[in-house]
């Protein structure tokens, strides 16, 4: 395993009389990017400060580079912890030039050279003599990260960095500061509400809900096998249906199905992805449906289908062949699926 970036054991933060974080575990790999997902008002941001070092945790120790800056009589200020943050909006300072606030911070005999190299990585060295107010957003993000960058940090925090952004220029942005982030192997821990730019972009995916860290691991492993209902709500689009498992096998309203895991006999919930859910004519093999709704994207689009028994499933299809509103389909299950025992 990477040695560790930084690490959280065991915080609690309350504010008041708000419990915010609950007993916090989770290890930043270094190198990477990890992605920390969860609902607004989860406590993303309060583990971002605790972090950096803007507030101190109440219980539980904060590590960076294996040394704890934050526990039990023991708190290193923020200075000193050599951690970069990017705020949602950048915040940079509207006095100064765009120069200026890449090498604020910077020592004096080095800010002139370590400026112009950071203005050259981020493709805005003839900018450097603007102010910040006249300056894109995406300009505007890629400024606040060479700030942040410009000290040369152990742990780079982004929080929420590109959601102001208008969504065409979201998904660039993004694509821009990840890459230079690798390219200079920088550990970037990543807030977001975003699920599909946290399994698209990360290493790692924790998920953070209601003050704790309900699952760790690898988009994948997070996408394929939920540790609970939370986080199977969380993390991709599907249909959570009744079922019963006997061994290898679930039964539900769609059928019997196959599982990713096996197991005692035992009652729980199913999870179907949306892109597993296969509709087809009527009559053809699968169960019987009629849709009621359905959202058109070009490339896909996202099919609600009411089966003749009441419940509804979410499909997600191929964009030129989306059957339409109040016709009948058949409904089937590709691929196995998920079981989560009650």
């Amino acid at each position: 395993m990477p040695p560790l970036a930084a690490a959280v054991r065991s915080i609690d933060k309350t504010y008041g009389a708000r419990s915010v974080l609950r007993g916090v575990d989770l290890e930043v790999p270094t190198g990477g990017v990890t992605a920390l997902l969860g609902p607004s008002g989860c406590g993303k941001t309060t583990l971002l400060r605790a972090l950096v070092g803007f507030d101190r945790v109440d219980a539980g120790t904060v590590e960076v580079g294996g040394v704890v800056v934050d526990g039990p009589g023991v708190f290193v200020p923020p200075r000193r912890r050599r951690i970069g943050y990017v705020p949602q909006e950048g915040a940079l300072f509207p006095h100064l030039t765009v120069a200026g606030n890449v090498g604020f911070g910077v020592p004096r005999r080095e800010r002139a050279a370590r400026t112009a190299e950071l203005l050259a990585l981020i493709g805005l060295s003839e900018m450097g003599g603007r102010r910040a107010g006249e300056l894109s957003g995406g300009q505007q993000q890629r400024v606040a990260l060479a700030r942040a960058l410009a000290v040369r940090p152990t742990l780079v925090l982004l929080d929420e960095p590109f959601s102001a952004l208008d969504a065409g220029l979201r998904a660039k942005v993004r694509t821009d500061i990840l890459s230079l982030l690798r390219t200079t192997g920088t550990t970037t821990l990543l807030v977001t509400h975003d699920q599909e730019e946290a399994l698209s972009v990360a290493d790692q995916v924790a998920v953070l809900d209601r003050g704790h860290i309900a699952q760790a691991g690898t988009p994948q492993e997070l996408y394929n096998a939920p540790a609970d209902l939370g986080v199977a709500r969380f993390l991709g689009s599907g249909t959570l249906l009744p079922a019963t498992r006997r061994g290898a096998d679930v039964t539900c309203v769609l059928g019997e199905l196959r599982t990713l895991a096996g197991g005692p006999a035992q009652t729980g919930t199913v999870l179907v992805r949306s892109e597993q859910l296969v509709l087809g004519a009527p009559g053809s093999q699968g169960v019987t449906g009629r849709v009621v709704a359905r959202a058109y994207y070009g490339h896909d689009a996202v099919v609600d289908v009411q089966l003749g028994t009441g419940e509804h499933v979410s499909s997600r299809c191929y964009g030129p062949s989306v059957p339409d509103v109040g016709g009948e389909v058949s409904v089937s299950v590709g691929g196995p699926v998920v079981f989560l025992a009650d």
